[in-house]
């Protein structure tokens, strides 16, 4: 199996003691790359960082969290999220919106996802999106965003049918991480909603580590796990659909990569 791990905090603090050790198990269980999130721009200076040390395998983005949205200066935060793009960073994000922490108030995340989502269409780079229970603000933005061009992933997902469908519609990628190998997941029409086109895998490590190792710090090494159960409730093989999420993620993110994956 040889996959692209679609969204992974590589550049988190829970990593600085074996970085390079994570990377390698990652490569050794078969990632071809790893995008790596930049949550807010000292994320995405260290994300770049690795993403220098490991050219054609590892890429970073760079973004603001909603969690961090009440501090969010655009004229500032604008101006950095750029520079990262015209650097190479492969996506603006991770950005968007969460009204269940509500950690920032909500004209304030508003604020700070529309002005990322702008910067997106200007500069033509994919948008990564968190949104935890801010489905209509969430649509309705996506809306608009696609209108203006701005092509996008719905990163761990866990939302509705209609959220998923309004971003489909919108021809955006949902991706799944390893909550779906978790006991209590049971919409498994969810899995099976996405085309094959449009379906992306993730790690969002060092958090939701799949069955067997949840509870543990995760990694893109686990990412098979998701690959095993999505393969299964959509009736195919673990191989294909590694195949298809890595075409999908390198479509969606420009990735260039060394050599052919398969």
């Amino acid at each position: 199996m040889r996959f692209i791990d679609s969204h992974a905090h590589l550049a988190d603090p829970a990593f600085d003691g074996d970085r390079d050790a994570v990377i390698g198990f990652a490569r050794d269980s078969g990632a071809v790359a790893v995008v790596c999130i930049g949550e807010s721009i000292a994320a995405a200076d260290r994300a770049a960082s690795i993403a220098a040390a490991y050219p054609r395998f590892a890429y970073h983005t760079a973004g603001v969290h909603p969690h961090d949205a009440a501090h969010f200066d655009a004229a500032r935060d604008i101006a950095a999220i750029r520079r990262h793009v015209e650097a190479g960073a492969v996506a603006v994000g991770e950005c968007g919106l969460d009204y269940h922490y509500d950690h920032s108030p909500r004209d304030a995340q508003r604020q700070a996802f529309q002005a990322q989502l702008a910067l997106a269409a200007e500069v033509d780079a994919a948008v990564v999106v968190h949104s935890r229970e801010a489905e209509a603000d969430t649509k309705s933005m996506i809306a608009d965003a696609a209108a203006a061009g701005v092509r996008g992933v719905m990163h761990c997902f866990t939302g509705s049918h209609a959220l998923a469908e309004a971003a489909l519609r919108a021809g955006w990628y949902i991706s799944f991480s390893g909550i779906v190998t978790f006991r209590k997941w049971d919409d498994v029409a969810l899995l099976r909603l996405v085309p094959d086109d449009r379906l992306l895998v993730e790690s969002d490590a060092p958090y939701l580590a799949p069955v067997p190792n949840r509870g543990k710090r995760n990694e893109p090494a686990f990412v098979p796990r998701t690959i095993e159960r999505l393969a299964d409730v959509r009736d195919s093989t673990s191989d294909a659909l590694a195949d298809l999420t890595a075409d999908n993620a390198r479509r969606v993110f420009g990735l260039a990569m060394a050599g052919a994956y398969r």
